[in-house]
């Protein structure tokens, strides 16, 4: 049995512990994690009663026509939207049996970022992650790249959809040109890297390539994704010295191309490495993974079983700093908060991250120094004697509560809950270094 290895597969490759979770994969925490990555896996029924994206686009699209009488009302049902999608997907976090599974969706719908920054992606982000990251995420990442390039939520977030052919049908009557956007960050961010070996001709070439890639509308309401051949631009491009010919085929593979490019490989083994090993991650662990994406061709799951097979990551404890979302998902897990997600959704807005609000393109940051300023850790202490206050009745013992869910204290953290009330008792647990890391 290994407790230490359980450990750190509950917290490192998970979402935290729940009450008896460490000491039940003790026998196999590498089992375990492996358990999870099967290529498809049963319907979530949180998600149950969502709305697909088409649905609430058309339903939205139906207010505007309406007018400015009904724009408070379309604004609420966007807020009313994200809401109802944000709370399901906190409760999934607690609830989950397949946290590593679910801590692959988050760290791919991250890679391939939306944000509410653009107001129209705040009804569709949670469909965004359920229809283009979730059915992907232990599958081929050439059809989650291609999935979320289609998906409406990206082709707005990033512009794709207000870019025309300076040469198509539609072009000179619009007086509208290409919009690079999308192109841009297809390459440094979700691809290639920024030293990808890329340059801006690619990129405006790529941005060619894909014009036309849009959203079909129905009676004048937007549903889904549709190939707008009179806004593409015509003629052949060229993207990294390859020559592609013109129609929405030439769209799928550059994409294809893209992500079998040695480049990309490298650039996703390292972010996962960053994210499930150290902030610095070591070069072994990245060359390992890299080389499971290049002879898997891009197979997510297999990635993912050279991620748990690399001996770094099993090497130190806890290391990385949990992110806000991290913080309160492994605290309702550890307490049984599972009846309701809202709270939960308060509560990582409160410390600075609400689900699909990065700043930029390129998601949520991965390295502690971007989550540890002085301001966010008195803001963490502070939540974390709330929750205690609030938590006294779940727990009897909160030195045995600790040792349960982190598989020891540390000799100070544990002088010091066995010292105070309760409520402080289980502050402190959830304030202490080992708590705090995973």
């Amino acid at each position: 049995m290994s407790i230490r290895e359980a450990t750190i597969a509950v917290n490192r490759f998970g979402l935290g512990a729940r009450p008896g979770d460490i000491a039940k994969i003790s026998k196999d925490p590498r089992g375990w994690l492996k358990g999870q990555l099967k290529p498809d896996a049963p319907p979530i029924r949180e998600f149950a009663a969502l709305k697909p994206s088409g649905e609430t686009i058309m339903m939205l699209a139906a207010l505007r026509k309406g007018g400015a009488e009904v724009r408070d009302q379309r604004n609420q049902m966007q807020r009313d939207t994200y809401k109802v999608e944000m709370a399901a997907r906190c409760l999934v976090a607690v609830r989950t049996e397949m946290p590593f599974r679910e801590r692959l969706v988050r760290f791919w719908s991250n890679h391939l970022a939306v944000s509410t920054s653009r107001g129209e992606v705040r009804s569709m982000a949670g469909a965004y992650e359920r229809e283009a990251i979730r059915p992907w995420v232990c599958g081929k990442f050439e059809q989650m790249l291609l999935s979320s390039a289609r998906h409406p939520a990206m082709l707005v977030y990033l512009d794709n959809l207000r870019s025309v052919g300076p040469n198509s049908k539609v072009g000179s009557k619009r007086e509208r040109g290409l919009n690079e956007n999308y192109a841009r960050e297809l390459m440094e961010l979700h691809t290639l890297g920024v030293r990808g070996g890329y340059s801006q001709e690619d990129i405006i070439e790529l941005a060619k390539i894909l014009t036309g890639w849009g959203i079909e509308r129905r009676d004048g309401i937007r549903v889904g994704f549709q190939f707008d051949g009179a806004r593409h631009e015509p003629g052949n491009k060229t993207v990294l010295g390859k020559r592609y010919r013109e129609g929405e085929e030439s769209g799928r593979q550059v994409i294809r191309d893209l992500v079998h490019h040695d480049s990309t490989g490298k650039l996703l083994a390292t972010k996962l490495a960053r994210h499930f090993i150290a902030d610095d991650p070591p070069p072994k662990a990245v060359d390992r993974i890299a080389k499971a994406f290049k002879s898997s061709r891009g197979d997510l799951g297999k990635t993912a079983e050279a991620l748990v097979d690399c001996p770094e990551a099993w090497e130190k404890s806890l290391t990385k700093l949990k992110t806000p979302e991290d913080l309160v998902s492994s605290t309702a897990r550890a307490l049984g908060y599972d009846t309701d997600g809202l709270p939960n959704l308060e509560s990582v807005k409160y410390l600075g991250q609400l689900p699909f609000s990065a700043p930029s393109p390129q998601g949520w940051a991965d390295r502690a120094e971007e989550w540890l300023g002085p301001e966010a850790i008195l803001t963490r202490v502070e939540w974390a004697e709330q929750v205690g206050m609030e938590s006294t009745e779940r727990i009897e013992d909160p030195v045995g509560f600790g040792e349960d869910i982190l598989g020891e204290l540390s000799k100070t953290t544990r002088r010091a809950v066995a010292s105070v009330s309760k409520s402080d008792a289980l502050a402190l647990v959830l304030a202490s270094p080992e708590f705090q890391r995973r």
